[in-house]
């Protein structure tokens, strides 16, 4: 399978041509004109190594449909105790630094580099990037991230330093995306936690056709509240 490197334009090639591990192409930038190029076409960057992006298109792709959201009765004697405060965007920067800080199992350090950091934070002020922030006593202890266009929310991580509270942040996005009649949300890669919560798993060309069906919707740019 071919590796493409990629021009200085904001162009990809098709997704369908990624090799087998998901790897598609290899440089260009992380501007927010190639990033959302990038989530229209069904790739995405995975992390940088000697300054170089690397995209991806894995096929299968996990994803979940908000209707699919699996709540525990544990979960939901939790989300009914108000014991957290949800909030969209208003602590981005916060939420996407507490995801490259914490500690992932078998792995050593974090993809999300400070050129991540700050090409997402440009999303955000773009307002196609958002964050589902978890607040305990006014703390935020917990949160996720991500790139919404069209009628597609594309998950990027999410982290927590409170027991429950990554998971009260994916059912408060499921929510919002349920609310807005999204297609799916894309998780990207399978994982058992992802599975336990309800996602699945569907071929490249299921994505495809399903991504294109999202973009014909308009894309809800600007601060969720």
């Amino acid at each position: 399978m071919t590796v493409y490197l990629l021009p200085e334009e904001p162009f990809f090639p098709p997704a369908e041509e990624a090799d087998p591990d998901g790897l598609l192409a290899i440089g260009g930038d992380l501007s927010s004109e190639r990033l959302i190029q990038a989530y229209a076409s069904g790739i995405f960057p995975w992390f940088m190594e000697e300054d170089e992006v690397y995209w991806f298109s894995p096929d299968p792709r996990m994803v979940l449909f908000p209707d699919h959201f699996n709540v525990s009765d544990s979960l939901e004697r939790i989300i009914k105790s108000r014991k957290f405060e949800i909030r969209f965007d208003t602590a981005f920067d916060q939420v996407i630094i507490g995801c490259a800080s914490a500690p992932r199992p078998g792995q050593d350090g974090t993809w999300i580099s400070h050129d991540f950091i700050e090409a997402y934070k440009a999303l955000f002020e773009r307002g196609f990037a958002h964050s589902v922030e978890v607040f305990c006593n006014k703390e935020l202890v917990g949160g996720l991230y991500g790139v919404s266009l069209g009628a597609a929310f594309f998950g990027e991580s999410m982290f927590f330093t409170m027991t429950n509270a990554s998971k009260v942040a994916f059912h408060a996005l499921a929510e919002r995306c349920r609310q807005n009649k999204f297609r799916f949300i894309d998780c990207q890669v399978e994982s058992p936690h992802l599975v336990m919560l309800g996602a699945s798993t569907i071929s490249r060309k299921d994505y495809l056709d399903l991504l294109d069906d999202a973009l014909k919707e308009n894309t809800l740019i600007g601060p969720w509240k």
